[in-house]
């Protein structure tokens, strides 16, 4: 059995074939391992930790929310996050898919190991940023940037740092290494 931990970039696909007029990277870009598949999927836009396997039983078991395992999140938001929105995500909101499960949500400093981003998140001087890290055991489309835009600071950068334990640990975007699963 195979498990990889891989450190997806920006503009990059969940998948190992490209879409055709997409200028996107695919998987097959950074790894070369036959018969290995993504366990969940990160959106184009969302940067971090993504496992694949060549196990279809540990494959659903990293991906199916039914197993809850926590996904953490650092998310670099628009504005100065308050503790208003803060406890908003954690007791869950409603977004038009219905509610969500409460959610972790901390505000963090700036990771001091964060790569810098390419092409780097938009920058206005009458605009701050913060960063939450969120964790969550479910997996809607898009649900970190819907969240935290219903309590009124978009996500500008989204980064998953982990799935259960398993963790980004160290990788540069585009790296991977063999776990033990």
């Amino acid at each position: 059995m195979t498990l990889i931990a891989f450190n997806k970039p920006y503009d990059c696909l969940s998948q190992f074939t490209r879409e055709p007029d997409s200028p996107a990277a695919a998987l097959a870009d950074w790894i070369d391992r036959p018969g290995v598949y993504p366990a969940g999927r990160l959106d184009r836009d969302s940067e971090g930790l993504l496992l694949l396997t060549d196990d279809g039983r540990l494959q659903n078991r990293l991906a199916d929310p039914r197993h809850k395992l926590a996904k953490v999140y650092l998310a670099q938001v628009e504005g100065e996050i308050d503790e208003a929105a803060l406890s908003a995500l954690r007791e869950g909101v409603t977004l038009k898919d219905g509610p969500t499960r409460p959610a972790g949500a901390e505000r963090v400093d700036e990771p001091d190991w964060l790569w810098p981003r390419n092409p780097p998140v938009r920058y206005r001087k009458s605009v701050p940023t913060s960063w939450v890290e969120i964790t969550l055991r479910e997996g809607r489309n898009r649900q970190v940037r819907r969240m935290t835009a219903h309590v009124g600071f978009p996500t500008l950068r989204l980064i998953r740092v982990a799935i259960g334990p398993y963790r980004l640990d160290g990788l540069a975007p585009g790296e991977w290494r063999e776990l033990s699963a």
